[in-house]
C-alpha cells in the first residue's frame, strides 16, 4: 500500500514538475502511474491535498539530512558548510520537478493556507538546521556574526537562478544549449559548488570581520 501511494507521488511530483500544477490534471497522475482515479482519491482526497502531502514526503527527507549533518560531531563547522553546499546543489540538480513546483508555489501566493503553512513550516525547519550549523561555527570563534536567514537564502536563491532558465544558463555560463541533461547537470553542478563554496568562505570567516569605525 504504501509502495503505491509513493508511486503515485513521484509521478506526480514529475508532472506538475514539468506541466505545472494547473497543467496537469487527476487523469493525468492516474494515467501515468498506471492506477485508477479512485486509488487518488483514496489516498489523497484532491489534487491540492496529493501536493501537499508530496511536498511533505521530500521535505522529510532534506530535514533527515540536515539534522544528522548537524549531529555528526566528526566534521568541523567548515565542513558541515561545505556538506551543506553540495547536498543542496545536488538534491535541486537531481530533483528539478520538486524544486520547480516549491518555487512556483512560492510565487503563486499558495493554493490554500494548507499548501502555504505547510511550506512555510518546511523552511522554517530547515532554517533551524542551517542557522545550528551557522551558529555552531560563530561559537567556535571561526565564523562572523552574519544575518543567517540572508546567508541562507544566498545558497537557494543563486541555485534557483540557475536552475529556472536552462536557456539563460547556457548562454551565460558557455553551455551548448543542445548538450543532454546529464551533462548539463554536471558542468552547472561544478560551477554552482565552488562558487558557493568561496562565497561562503569569504562570508563567513571571521578573519574576515570589519573593525567598527
Amino acid at each position: 500500500m504504501g509502495d503505491k501511494r509513493e508511486h503515485i507521488l513521484i509521478v506526480a511530483e514529475t508532472l506538475f514538475g514539468e506541466k505545472g500544477f494547473d497543467g496537469t490534471s487527476v487523469r493525468d497522475i492516474a494515467q501515468q502511474a498506471g492506477v485508477n482515479l479512485a486509488m487518488i482519491s483514496y489516498y489523497f482526497g484532491s489534487k491540492e491535498k496529493l501536493l501537499e502531502a508530496m511536498i511533505e514526503f521530500r521535505a522529510m527527507y532534506v530535514y533527515g539530512i540536515l539534522e544528522e549533518l548537524n549531529k555528526n560531531e566528526s566534521l568541523s563547522p567548515w565542513d558541515k558548510i561545505d556538506r551543506m553546499i553540495e547536498f543542496y546543489v545536488d538534491r535541486i540538480l537531481n530533483n528539478l520537478p520538486f524544486h520547480n513546483i516549491m518555487y512556483q508555489e512560492s510565487f503563486s501566493n499558495f493554493r490554500s493556507d494548507e499548501i502555504r503553512n505547510k511550506v512555510i513550516a518546511i523552511k522554517m525547519r530547515n532554517l533551524e538546521q542551517l542557522t545550528k550549523i551557522i551558529t555552531d561555527g560563530q561559537q567556535k570563534k571561526l565564523f562572523r556574526q552574519v544575518d543567517i536567514p540572508m546567508t541562507v537564502g544566498t545558497i537557494m536563491g543563486t541555485i534557483s537562478s540557475y536552475t529556472q532558465s536552462r536557456a539563460f544558463s547556457c548562454q551565460i555560463l558557455a553551455i551548448q544549449e543542445d548538450t543532454n541533461d546529464e551533462a548539463f547537470r554536471s558542468r552547472l553542478s561544478v560551477r554552482l559548488k565552488s562558487h558557493l563554496k568561496q562565497l561562503f568562505r569569504a562570508h563567513l570567516d571571521i578573519r574576515n570581520e570589519t573593525e567598527p569605525e
